[in-house]
């Protein structure tokens, strides 16, 4: 029995000692080995640590970047989509009209400073002391008056012209010298062939409202207004209505001489 014992051992221990040989070729490292990898191990964890700090801070900017672009577009529809504001409305302009007796001073109605007129007013000549029926035109550039016998004389050295006025409401006429202010080329519509005419100066008064400006002068017996009011002095002073006809009324006293000479 101690033979097949000792038979079976021997096997036995030689198979413990070859494992033991084994694990020792498996499972021993150098120290200087484990030291590099330990070196390894720690570079490589250090790595991985930087890299998610830039990961984190690179998120982290990211972040910013978007919430900055996301308060402008916010800001930008909030600015396209607010309700817009309207201007106050002006204060609609009110007509100034003088309380006056009827012919004592006058009226002429006021809008913005101009005076409103109608497509006729009457039309006070000052130094002819003579009212017309005047016929107001925004349509022509430069008035006009009725006048005859216009004749160009030098007084002084200077270009004078002498004519006859029409007194309404009778055949008679009254002769007026003024000073020649120029000449202008004027084209007649129905026949296409000019004519010059003479330009003088003469001072009236629509309502009560006085002033100076040109007047051609030129034979107006085949229309039915001796006067015409045109754009030289509706500019900047008048503004027409249409719709009425007599807005203004002439004062009772009214000035009676001007700087030029009657006949």
């Amino acid at each position: 029995m101690v033979s097949v014992s000792r038979k079976l051992a021997a096997p036995a221990v030689l198979l413990l000692l070859m494992s033991g040989c084994t694990a020792d070729r498996y499972f021993m490292v150098e120290k200087e080995d484990l030291e590099a990898l330990n070196t390894s191990v720690v570079n490589q964890g250090d790595q991985v640590a930087s890299l998610e700090n830039r990961a984190d801070e690179g998120f982290q900017a990211l972040t910013r970047h978007n919430e900055e672009s996301t308060r402008t577009i916010l800001q930008a529809i909030s600015e396209q989509v607010e309700k817009p504001t309207c201007p106050p409305a002006p204060e609609e302009p009110v007509c100034t009209i003088q309380n006056q007796s009827e012919g004592d001073d006058g009226r002429a109605d006021r809008l913005r400073g101009k005076v409103i007129v109608g497509e006729l007013e009457k039309f006070y000549l000052v130094g002819a002391e003579l009212v017309y029926d005047a016929r107001i035109d925004s349509g022509a550039e430069t008035s006009s008056l009725d006048a005859r016998n216009i004749k160009r004389f030098e007084r002084d050295g200077n270009n004078w012209v002498r004519f006859d006025v029409p007194v309404p409401d009778s055949d008679d006429f009254m002769t007026l010298e003024r000073e020649v202010a120029r000449r202008v080329k004027i084209i007649q519509s129905s026949t296409d062939e000019s004519e010059r005419r003479v330009v003088v100066e003469l001072q009236f008064m629509i309502g009560n409202h006085q002033q100076q400006a040109e007047f051609t002068l030129t034979d107006r017996s085949h229309l039915s207004h001796r006067v015409l009011v045109g754009r030289n002095i509706l500019r900047d002073v008048m503004l027409i209505d249409v719709g009425k006809e007599f807005a203004t009324e002439l004062p009772s006293s009214r000035p009676d001489g001007d700087n030029g000479d009657e006949s």
